[in-house]
């Protein structure tokens, strides 16, 4: 209740007298409830691509190719952004009730709550080093997480309750990106067999996917300017399906992972190519969907350099996915100073 009333000195909610102090505190309660939060749930997509990148850092510096502390600097960074946001969640739950709702209900962004066990299984991987049995708790709570909303959200939509214009690259969040990640994580853990479940899992997740949404990119409505980013997932699912590949068949590259690189490269080409039309609306938040492909091909670069495989293309994978998540981390920076960062609303 304090915080309401915090939280109402600060919106400067006039309320009549005459409503006494209960009534006052239940209308400016209400007002709250009302207001846009001003994190959109999409914001996971910023520490999910540098967790990502941070963990193929730390790949390469195992494999003596990059310095310890690069990678080690970046988990940090990436899971005090996901400890911020995570509580920033929990109080949009609490207090923006209306606005939490609206995000489940909401065709598009409801497939963003799965970037929350997504990258609590991340945050796990990332403190396994150093604190193993939270490490534990996390990848397994990720991973229940994760089921627990696909059973609620893809087959809940299999009741003809989804529609073309949704069928954006964010619907690979819920069944193809969160069994891609439970592959590693459990893999990192030793349970080889689950880990052999989820890579199946995600693997035809995208299968059954990948046709309808590139029909709807072809054929429908271009996606509006402000949220274009949310076309870079594309990028995604075969660089995250060929690192979840790796995990499990002890980093080789045989013949499904070049055929997964070679994919991966090819989406990165057609994105590319893409470029001005996605940054037609200027820098936004929704840019970071991007990284999580971005950091996976610089993953997948490394682990080619470490193979000693095609080195000049491990080289330019590794440098074009780390460069471009730099960019969206000083992006990021810039619109913080520019006060931009926040959602009005």
């Amino acid at each position: 209740m304090r915080a309401v009333r915090r939280t109402c000195a600060a919106a400067s909610v006039t309320m009549p007298p005459f409503l006494g102090r209960r009534g006052r505190l239940k209308v400016c309660f209400m007002s709250v409830q009302n207001r846009k939060f001003p994190i959109p749930l999409s914001y996971f997509s910023a520490p999910l691509g540098m967790f990502a990148l941070g963990l193929a850092w730390r790949y390469g510096a195992a494999a003596g190719l990059l310095p310890a502390w690069a990678g080690e600097g970046l988990l940090a960074v990436a899971f005090a952004a996901w400890l911020f946001l995570t509580a920033a969640y929990v109080y949009k739950i609490a207090a923006f009730r209306a606005d939490f709702l609206a995000d489940v209900r909401d065709l598009v962004q409801c497939c963003f709550i799965s970037a929350i066990p997504i990258t609590a299984m991340l945050a796990g991987l990332s403190a396994l080093p150093y604190a193993p049995v939270t490490a534990r708790v996390l990848i397994c709570a990720g991973a229940a997480g994760q089921v627990a909303f696909s059973m609620y959200r893809a087959a809940g939509l299999w009741r003809g309750l989804h529609t073309v214009a949704a069928t954006t690259p964010v619907v690979y969040l819920p069944t193809v990106a969160t069994n891609f990640v439970s592959t590693s994580a459990f893999a990192a853990l030793g349970l080889h067999d689950f880990a052999l479940l989820f890579f199946g899992a995600g693997v035809f997740s995208w299968l059954s996917l990948e046709a309808a949404v590139l029909g709807r990119l072809r054929t429908e409505a271009a996606v509006a300017a402000q949220v274009r980013g949310i076309v870079g997932i594309q990028l995604a699912p075969a660089f995250v399906g060929c690192g979840a590949y790796l995990a499990v068949n002890g980093g080789r590259f045989d013949v499904f992972a070049m055929m997964l690189l070679g994919y991966g490269c090819l989406q990165f080409l057609f994105l590319l190519r893409l470029l001005p039309w996605l940054g037609e609306g200027g820098f936004t938040m929704s840019l970071w969907g991007f990284s999580f492909g971005l950091a996976a091909m610089a993953g997948c670069g490394l682990h080619l350099l470490a193979a000693g495989r095609l080195p000049a293309l491990g080289l330019a994978m590794a440098a074009a996915g780390s460069g471009f998540v730099l960019l969206l981390m000083a992006g990021t920076l810039r619109l913080m100073w520019q006060g931009r960062f926040l959602v009005r609303g």
